[in-house]
């Protein structure tokens, strides 16, 4: 999304993109805002908006993958035509990277010597583990490491 002029994405009352999906039938018909899937604000600091990319993935299935990344771009008259190689370098950097998983990172810190078991949710172990998981389990052995959202970090060497 360009802003050809006026006033910025952090500057007017209210900016926000969506995406609507249609049915054969409904090609070509007007905005109708029973059809609007996804609505997301637009408030970053640019000219230049960049909400989602859509892609299509392996299976021929249709993917957005949300970025919500800005870019400057001129002060007035903003156009396609002059940010497209900017704006494809930066999304293609960011579609194309694989990213770190929960899993890697287990595979790493068992270094293929340790025992990887998923929790069932109700046995609790009598011995030390390492549980990597969203919440805190009840009844862990004091002497286990926990990972959850508020320290994922900290298995990372830094």
């Amino acid at each position: 999304m360009n802003i050809f002029a006026g006033e910025g994405f952090e500057e007017v009352e209210e900016s926000f993109f969506g995406f609507m999906l249609r049915d054969g039938e409904q090609k070509g018909r007007p905005f109708e805002p029973r059809t609007v899937r996804m609505k997301s604000e637009l408030r970053g600091v640019g000219r230049v908006a960049l909400p989602l990319v859509f892609r299509r993935g392996d299976d021929g299935r249709w993917r957005a993958k949300w970025l919500h990344l800005y870019l400057k771009g001129p002060s007035s008259a903003n156009r396609v035509e002059e940010n497209q190689v900017s704006v494809s370098k930066l999304v293609r950097a960011v579609v194309e990277r694989e990213q770190l998983t929960v899993r890697y990172l287990v595979d790493l810190m068992s270094g293929g010597t340790t025992t990887v078991e998923p929790w069932d949710g109700e046995a609790v172990p009598d011995e030390p583990v390492t549980y990597i998981g969203l919440e805190r389990p009840e009844g862990l052995h004091p002497d286990s490491r926990i990972i959850t959202l508020e320290n994922l970090r900290d298995p990372i060497p830094g």
